[in-house]
């Protein structure tokens, strides 16, 4: 029995000296130039300073941030994306329709046709929703099947949903969010927020909503819709996104990120984003914001950037291992 305990200590001892050999490798391999008349490799474009305290990473596969890896053809101009706990949706607002995509693999499990102009899409933990901006309704599909169960009336120009645990908030253009019951689709109320409202996210209590034209967000409380705080942001706020404790929003007009503390709406920093910011998402570490030009790779400690991809992107999803991003010029839904 002691031969094999030590037998059994030796292998680990073995094992981890490996481990930590080829994190030192990977580290060197990154920041030390090819020498003249060695072969190049592929290196990674960004290595994770974790993954030197932390070897464990590279064994996950997660020991750096990576380039794209595939691309899927979905339906015309697809524009909101969402995950649904395995799959992958898109609003295709070129041809009325939703695309379901398995995550996994990248299939295509389904097209389904909604209502005119789609745009925004939002899980909320059996069923899809989907704006259409054209004829300013939202329709509620069976995620499982993609069977319609619904079509409700919101207002003009309704954009990128919230669901808050039961209800989604609709955001309409003239200045207003919807909260609708998710079981039912019963209409619970219509605030005001502000004009041009865009998008909207939870933050575990309360409700965010962006207003393009007025270069604010608005704080709602979820329960009844009662507004608490209207903040000024960068100009054209669209995409938003909670990291857990910060709301974050993608300002297209003026080039920014804003991060703001969820609880008091205090603005933490603004930091640079050239080239059309649009959407945006967190992963758990980084804060990916997709534009007319980059895909941009924001740390969200600091809201530093740590990589950029020369790309035009719009809607985007976190799936719990990759970033979906749609291309609605390419028809289009990338991985990474």
């Amino acid at each position: 029995m002691k031969t094999r305990i030590v037998i059994g200590v030796s292998l680990i001892v073995v094992v981890l000296a490996m481990v930590t050999l080829f994190a030192g490798q990977a580290q060197k391999a990154v920041n030390q130039p090819a020498q003249p008349g060695q072969e190049l490799q592929v290196q990674p474009p960004i290595l994770d300073a974790g993954a030197r305290l932390n070897p464990l990473k590279i064994a996950l596969l997660h020991w750096y941030l990576a380039d794209t890896t595939t691309f899927i053809a979905v339906g015309s101009q697809p524009y909101g994306v969402c995950f649904d706990g395995a799959n992958i949706w898109t609003a295709n607002y070129g041809d009325d329709t939703v695309t379901k995509v398995q995550a996994y693999t990248g299939q295509i499990l389904g097209t389904f046709t909604v209502g005119f102009q789609p745009y925004g899409v939002t899980f909320d933990g059996a069923n899809v929703w989907v704006t259409t901006d054209a004829d300013n309704m939202v329709t509620k599909l069976r995620a499982s099947d993609g069977k319609t169960l619904g079509t409700f009336p919101v207002g003009n120009g309704p954009g990128w949903m919230a669901f808050d645990g039961a209800h989604l908030w609709v955001p309409s253009g003239d200045g207003t969010v919807r909260k609708f019951r998710a079981i039912d689709g019963k209409n619970l109320g219509t605030f005001p927020v502000g004009i041009g409202a865009i998008a909207a996210a939870f933050d575990g209590s309360s409700v965010w909503v962006t207003n393009y034209g007025t270069n604010t967000v608005t704080k709602l409380r979820a329960s009844d819709g009662t507004v608490l705080g209207t903040f000024t942001v960068g100009h054209g706020p669209l995409g938003i996104a909670f990291d857990g404790a910060n709301m974050w929003i993608a300002n297209r007009n003026d080039a920014t990120v804003s991060k703001l503390l969820a609880s008091d709406g205090t603005v933490l920093g603004t930091f640079p984003a050239p080239g059309g910011p649009y959407g945006i998402a967190f992963d758990g570490t980084y804060m990916w914001v997709s534009g007319d030009l980059y895909l941009r790779i924001l740390r969200a400690s600091d809201g530093v950037q740590i990589a950029s991809h020369q790309i035009q992107t719009e809607g985007i999803a976190f799936d719990g291992a990759y970033i979906w991003t749609a291309l609605q010029s390419g028809n289009r839904l990338y991985k990474y």
